[in-house]
């Protein structure tokens, strides 16, 4: 999984840095698809559950799990680069909410908390800690911002499959949930909205979008849980 990892940072570091006015979101996904296999892994998201591409590329409302399209990025835009990579039998996923030129102060400060949020959630992450920890984390940091933590989404285990056990929540309560065992390896994403947080998806069936079409954001890690803390993998 740290091979995985270090697959999926260099491929998502590569693809943010690509995102750019003019550039559409399949542009994206080719290109990163193109070097996850350059550099010996597999996307983890083609196929899953008929998933007919290699990254999601959430822009603006849109939270999660949008496909890419012909859809040309502009300044101002925000864009959530959603990625996974399978590498000899393990999955690890990642994901980046990266701005598209100029936007608002307010909106870099939402991207901003965001990322936050996930700063802190792998803070409380450790042998023996509770899965609620993690959520309350992340919950206290987007709502004391006056943001709402998107709760029908979640992170969640990872490793021989994409999506594992536990569920982790982005709001909950302290002490509650699994307790975290040494050696697990989990992926946390917070998913944030600007708005009321209350989510629809669209009729591809995959594109979640804000009900009052607020902004969202998306940070995500994959971590492995040690005795004493947090290692990032991707």
């Amino acid at each position: 999984m740290r091979e995985s990892g270090r697959i999926l940072q260099k491929v998502l570091n590569a693809t943010c840095a690509r995102a750019k006015m003019g550039v559409t979101t399949r542009e994206l996904d080719i290109f990163a698809e193109s070097m996850i296999r350059d550099l010996g892994g597999e996307p983890s998201f083609k196929g899953y559950h008929g998933y007919p591409a290699a990254l999601c590329t959430s822009v603006n409302e849109q939270v999660v799990h949008a496909i890419p399209s012909d859809y040309a990025l502009k300044s101002g835009d925000i864009v959530g680069i959603d990625a996974g990579v399978y590498y000899r039998g393990f999955h690890t996923d990642a994901c980046k909410t990266v701005i598209i030129g100029s936007a608002p102060p307010e909106v870099r400060f939402f991207v901003r908390v965001t990322k936050e949020a996930l700063d802190q959630a792998i803070k409380q992450i450790k042998a023996g800690v509770a899965v609620g920890d993690i959520s309350a984390a992340i919950q206290r940091v987007l709502e004391r911002q006056g943001y709402s933590p998107v709760i029908e989404c979640t992170g969640h285990g990872v490793g021989r499959q994409l999506h594992e056990e536990p569920d982790i929540c982005n709001a909950g309560q302290r002490g509650t949930g699994p307790q975290l065992r040494a050696g697990m390896t989990i992926a946390i994403e917070p998913i944030s909205a600007m708005g009321s947080g209350g989510i629809e998806t669209l009729s591809d069936g995959w594109t979640i979008i804000t009900r009052d079409r607020s902004l969202s954001a998306h940070f995500e890690h994959t971590v492995l849980v040690t005795e004493t803390g947090a290692e990032i993998l991707a």
